[in-house]
């Protein structure tokens, strides 16, 4: 079977888990770079990396890459490329997406209106015509120029990864689910320990955490546009994939998740969107203040998205804000803390220092996230810590 070179964008800064995911599914790491992890694959492997990937943001196949300082030379870069072992004289194929970082050739749109004339050119000589009528399946091009490196791929995902298909609603500075599966893997957190949320918002690191422990594969639910390229993959390959994934869901695993927040519309929210991903079961949550948090076991962790202040009213409520965080954190007995925020001060009004801290943008928004140890439960005593 014909193997490709896929690429998988991710959160910056979080390289290392996507990798270490991809090593799971069983595949060998090709090269590794700011944002991105490329890996080798067959047909298989792009239905799989698609359905089974929690912190891969889309999956792309690299049709080529190669150096382009002029138009020129883009041009005739991306001609020279084999589309017709891509695209099918029927497919409707365009630039979906162009960016460039410290490239000469800096305008998307000159880049994208180049690179479809180069396409067409290279197709017309191929079929043998002078007209496409593009009605067949889409066939989406993303183009990447780093440092006058033109790097040339087709989208296999359609919409991002992240869109689970259980999130419709969400407040503000929300993580994506990408993100929050990234975050609680760089944690220790397994489904035998209990895992609290403060400000659960829409519910995300909790629907993120119970997927896991279920064992429910983040797009087994959702369509992905290559399921139309019956030139490239074959259908029985996405059907075959997605009866592995369910075969492998234990919606019984016995978790202790829960969620709180003080508005009762969020909260509403997060329980619908824990509904639809079927995990509704799994997460228990409640109206409450930070301020009361409290838990009589041991050994358990929090993880949280808390208010950054984007409006000035609410900077002023920060500090309270997060000395109650800490306070609360203080009260219980032997827990971990993760806290990703933009907020400057957080450790000063915490009342302690991480452990170790990790930048990480939440969309366009530099934050850093805080990670709070405790002790780990003796080893011996984990299975009643977790009951």
């Amino acid at each position: 079977m014909r193997t490709y070179q896929l690429v998988t964008p991710c959160h910056f800064g979080l390289e290392a888990v996507l990798k270490k995911e991809i090593y799971d599914l069983g595949y060998e790491i090709e090269r590794t770079e700011d944002g991105r992890v490329t890996f080798i694959g067959d047909a298989e492997a792009v239905c799989r990396a698609n359905i089974f990937l929690r912190t891969a943001e889309r999956v792309l196949i690299l049709v080529g890459r190669f150096p382009a300082r002029t138009f020129e030379e883009l041009f005739e870069g991306i001609r020279n490329l084999p589309w017709e072992e891509y695209i099918p004289e029927n497919g409707k194929f365009w630039v979906k997406k162009a960016s460039s970082i410290k490239s000469k050739l800096f305008s998307p749109s000159d880049i994208q209106s180049i690179a479809k004339k180069a396409m067409v050119e290279r197709l017309k000589q191929h079929y043998k015509t002078e007209w496409f009528l593009e009605n067949g399946a889409p066939y989406p091009v993303r183009i990447f120029l780093l440092k006058d490196e033109v790097m040339v791929t087709l989208d296999t995902s359609g919409d991002s990864l992240h869109k689970r298909g259980y999130r419709t609603q969400s407040g503000a500075a929300p993580l994506s689910e990408t993100l929050a599966s990234a975050l609680l893997m760089l944690t220790p957190w397994r489904p035998d320990r209990i895992l609290v949320d403060p400000f659960c918002g829409s519910g995300t690191f909790l629907i993120e955490a119970a997927m896991m422990a279920a064992g429910i594969a983040p797009g087994m639910n959702r369509e992905f546009l290559a399921e139309q390229w019956t030139n490239l993959i074959d259908r029985k390959i996405w059907y075959e994939i997605a009866a592995e994934a369910q075969e492998a869901v234990n919606k019984e695993t016995p978790v202790d998740i829960q969620g709180y927040d003080i508005d009762p519309d969020v909260l509403r929210a997060a329980r619908e969107n824990a509904k639809r991903a079927g995990v509704d079961h799994m997460i228990h949550f409640q109206q409450r203040s930070v301020t009361v948090l409290r838990h009589p076991k041991k050994y358990g962790f929090l993880i949280t998205n808390p208010p950054y202040g984007e409006r000035m009213e609410e900077k002023e409520n920060l500090p309270g804000l997060y000395a109650a965080i800490g306070e609360s954190f203080q009260a219980l007995d032997a827990w971990s803390m993760f806290v990703i925020t933009a907020y400057e001060d957080a450790e000063r009004y915490i009342g302690r220092k991480a452990d170790r801290k990790r930048k990480v943008y939440n969309g366009m928004i530099k934050t850093c996230f805080y990670q709070f140890m405790g002790p780990k439960p003796p080893a011996k005593r984990i299975k009643e810590y977790s009951e």
